[in-house]
């Protein structure tokens, strides 16, 4: 590995443990949401280094598709999404905060991907979408949400047949017992565990609705 990739590592490392800092000492209402002045570390081409979203999405995700960003942030996700639906489909970005979804909004202002992202203001306890959709890639966010259970099953809810749901947390917030016990959740809902990818210090799951049950 390059000296340069190497300084990145350890300063990507060091500021996970900042963030975890960070978190513990300011979060309200036991909720870990990163506020928006934070945004910039959420979206950056040194990201792409040990998170790329192509790599990582394009198993998941075919032309046509309808999919959910959900907790969209900056849209690190959100904009190759739109580049692996090529001309058709679209892409749902939600986030709860109007901060995070300006930032998207204007970062896709004016390119060619933009007809195809829809921006989508979350409510405090519910999504608010009753929209169908194929594919819901939820990245470091279930762990911010108080009712994890709820928030399932509303997933659950707007799945088309064969959906799925791809969860990814991050290791320096939840623990291997946590998150298990979250997958056995989603099971007893009446989702399917299909199969673990690996992601850079992260946990994941990729769910499956039967489709005898939507």
């Amino acid at each position: 590995m390059k000296p340069r990739n190497i300084n990145y590592v350890v300063n990507l490392l060091y500021y996970m443990f900042l963030a975890k800092l960070d978190m513990k000492t300011n979060k309200e209402k036991d909720q870990r949401i990163c506020p928006v002045e934070k945004a910039g570390g959420l979206d950056n081409s040194f990201r792409k280094l040990l998170q790329n979203p192509q790599k990582i999405l394009k198993p998941y995700i075919n032309k046509g598709m309808t999919v959910l960003d959900l907790g969209c942030g900056p849209g690190f996700f959100t904009v190759e999404i739109a580049k692996l639906l090529k001309e058709s489909g679209k892409v749902i970005a939600a986030d709860l905060q109007e901060g995070m979804l300006d930032k998207l909004r204007q970062k896709i202002k004016g390119t060619e991907i933009e007809e195809r992202i829809t921006l989508h203001k979350c409510q405090e306890e519910s999504i608010d979408l009753t929209e169908k959709v194929d594919f819901v890639l939820a990245f470091y966010m279930v762990h911010e949400v108080p009712d994890q259970d709820k928030l399932i099953r509303e997933l659950k809810s707007i799945l088309k047949p064969d959906g799925k749901i791809f969860i990814i947390e991050p290791k320096f917030h939840v623990s291997k017992i946590s998150f298990n016990s979250m997958i056995d959740r989603a099971k007893n809902i009446g989702l399917e565990e299909m199969e673990r990818p690996k992601v850079f210090f992260s946990r994941t799951v990729v769910l499956k609705c039967p489709t005898s049950d939507i």
